[in-house]
């Protein structure tokens, strides 16, 4: 079987969603199923021929704004638009949905865990997590007065200066962990006020991101001083949740 051509794949897309939408009202009765493309082309503000030499897998130009519009037209749901344009390798113009509101279930995974776990949202804010990261995170996590966006507190609380063993380094490694995901959405206004707020207030984070490093978050070993517990070490991991792919369950197993 020969690899498929990505521009191939991606007509593929197109003409199968074109042809599963119901015919405008005014198209009368027809053979073909579906919209035809001049139909498609008008509620994209397109031309018929950009919409043919896309379904016919074309080597043709493609704005990430043309596919927003085609999108929406072919009325794709949140995974077919992410589909569609990975096939196309563009990336999506349009902000990813407010995280106001979690579903229930996802702000209940912290509890399934008998170690430290805690889920962080797009822009790094705990939004849920179990007792004992509570105890962990003492004076943090379990202060109802205090923020809970990982960075501030990181960089910004003396708290975590004495918590977090390797301070320096792991906010070095932080804000690297941060541009990845920044990269991804550079547009967005609460990343973009919580860098702002971070560059002025912080020094070390101004420098760490005047450095443009960028790592994943890849695990491993981390070490914090607790007041009561002493020297307690964990080996981290992170999860990416499914159906919010910009939330994080992170978990501190016991090392």
């Amino acid at each position: 079987m020969n690899q498929p051509d990505h521009r191939r794949l991606l007509g593929a897309f197109i003409r199968a969603h074109r042809e599963r939408l119901p015919p405008t009202a005014k198209a009368g009765r027809r053979r073909t199923p579906g919209l035809r493309r001049e139909e498609l082309a008008d509620a994209s503000c397109v031309s018929v021929t950009w919409i043919t030499w896309l379904e016919q897998g074309r080597d043709v130009a493609a704005s990430a704004a043309a596919l927003a519009r085609l999108a929406d037209a072919l009325q794709l749901t949140s995974a077919e638009r992410a589909s569609m344009f990975d096939l196309a390798q563009k990336r999506d113009p349009v902000p990813a949905r407010s995280q106001a509101d979690l579903p229930g279930d996802l702000l209940t995974l912290p509890s399934l865990f008998t170690a430290p776990a805690y889920l962080l949202d797009r822009t790094w804010t705990v939004r849920a997590w179990n007792p004992p990261a509570a105890h962990l995170f003492s004076g943090w996590l379990d202060d109802d007065t205090a923020d809970r966006n990982l960075m501030r507190f990181v960089f910004l609380s003396p708290l975590a200066q004495v918590v977090i063993a390797d301070w320096p380094e792991r906010c070095r490694r932080l804000a690297a962990e941060f541009r990845a995901d920044f990269s991804r959405f550079p547009h967005d206004a609460a990343m973009l006020a919580l860098i702002e707020e971070l560059s002025v207030k912080s020094p070390l984070f101004a420098r760490c991101w005047q450095e443009q490093a960028v790592l994943h978050r890849e695990g491993g070993e981390r070490t914090f001083n607790h007041a009561a517990s002493g020297v307690l070490r964990f080996l981290q991991t992170t999860l990416l949740v499914a159906s919010q792919q910009e939330c994080k369950l992170v978990c501190l197993a016991p090392a």
